[in-house]
């Protein structure tokens, strides 16, 4: 639980793979379940050019005939792509290269390959630090530790405002090294590592006192909800009387992991989600299943959960299912499609805004505990209203 104080006021950032799906709610059903629902780029039939078009091809012809350096078609072409989709101003919204692409479905996967750590900016001292190497990864085997400041990576020097840079720079192929220069206690010490396939576990949990059951959800990405299932029967079989679920500094994932989750805590036939699109059209998504858990619950949030984050925290609420307990949520109550499109590259884009089962809205606004708590200090206060809470 110490560990777990440290995520309330530092982000977590993968050392081996940065994949930015800050806030992000996701259906990705057309790439996990039906790999040939693409989206056909048309072919360029020049007797139906628009004015873009015509722009485009022209800007290409001056480039080719005047620019100086050298050009790749392949760049410009995912350059005017980005900015086309940057236009429409929706934070949310993005084109993703092939090469991304791999990288994003690594992401969901739970699959990178690196020295295996997790990473913080202290954007205060401008530096890098280690926040935990991962069980059994390269860099814990080598003898990495918590608040080792990274300076360098392959004789580059990096700050912290370049976090993501340096990350980057551990990723590699899998057998191949790399070398980390960190400073512990003032003292300079070289680390060459071997990056391997690190599988990473979303879910974390544990025993407190008084019989409770701890679980905290870093992020919803595939899988999430069988590891969760798993990990509730295992603290069943230690007898827990009442249970702890954490989403404080989770950013959301994949929609239907959340639901799935639900799907087993919620009784059968409870609402869970109300999603409406641009012309109106509503879906309502209800639990399945007769699998509920039937003993007190405390949510904890705080301001960075978000999204599918909030779908849970919704659906709890409203179902009288949990006692929230923390800060004021995010607000993202808007959820992005994942489509994939025929030259490998996908397209995010915002197409549904959801409501929690009370038609409460999300976005902007967030969800309001039943007890706010804020941290001050280093005692986790939420955490303690919750024990608290659950003790009675």
């Amino acid at each position: 639980m110490k560990k777990r104080g440290i995520y309330n006021s530092i982000m977590l950032v993968i050392l081996t793979i940065i994949i930015t799906f800050t806030l992000t709610t996701l259906f990705v059903s057309n790439y996990f379940q039906n790999k040939n629902n693409y989206i056909i780029l048309p072919n360029q039939d020049t007797k139906q050019l628009t004015d873009l078009d015509r722009t485009l091809i022209g800007l290409k012809n001056i480039i080719e005939e005047r620019y100086l350096g050298e050009i790749e078609d392949k760049k410009l072409y995912e350059g005017a792509i980005k900015g086309f989709i940057n236009a429409l101003d929706d934070e949310y919204s993005e084109y993703y290269t092939e090469e991304e692409m791999n990288d994003i479905n690594a992401s969901l996967l739970g699959n990178y390959v690196g020295i295996g750590a997790y990473l913080q900016a202290d954007l205060e001292e401008n530096i890098i630090k280690v926040l935990l190497p991962i069980e059994g990864s390269p860099a814990k085997e080598v003898g990495l530790l918590a608040g080792d400041i990274i300076k360098k990576v392959d004789g580059v020097e990096y700050t912290g405002e370049e976090i993501n840079e340096a990350a980057n720079a551990l990723k590699g192929l899998e057998g191949t090294k790399v070398t980390v220069e960190v400073i512990r206690d003032g003292e300079t010490k070289i680390f060459e590592i071997t990056r391997k396939n690190v599988k990473l576990y979303h879910i974390s949990s544990e025993m407190l006192e008084n019989n409770i059951g701890y679980m905290y959800i870093q992020t919803f990405d595939e899988g999430c909800a069988d590891e969760f299932k798993e990990k509730y029967e295992a603290l069943q079989q230690q007898n827990i009387n009442s249970l702890i679920i954490d989403l404080r500094d989770n950013g959301g994932g994949i929609v239907p992991e959340a639901l799935d989750i639900l799907d087993y805590i919620l009784e059968k036939d409870k609402i869970t989600l109300i999603t409406v699109d641009k012309n109106g059209n509503e879906e309502i998504s209800k639990t399945s299943t007769k699998q509920s858990i039937d003993i007190p619950i405390v949510l904890l949030v705080n301001g960075q959960t978000a999204s599918a984050s909030e779908i849970m925290a919704g659906a709890l609420k409203d179902n009288k299912k949990a006692t929230i307990v923390g800060e004021q949520t995010y607000g993202k109550g808007v959820i992005q499609e994942l489509m994939t499109l025929k030259n490998n590259a996908a397209l995010k884009l915002t197409t549904n805004e959801y409501y929690t089962p009370n038609r409460n809205k999300i976005n902007k606004i967030g969800i309001t505990p039943d007890y706010i708590v804020e941290i001050t200090g280093k005692e986790d206060t939420q955490l303690q209203k919750a024990i608290e809470l659950l003790k009675k």
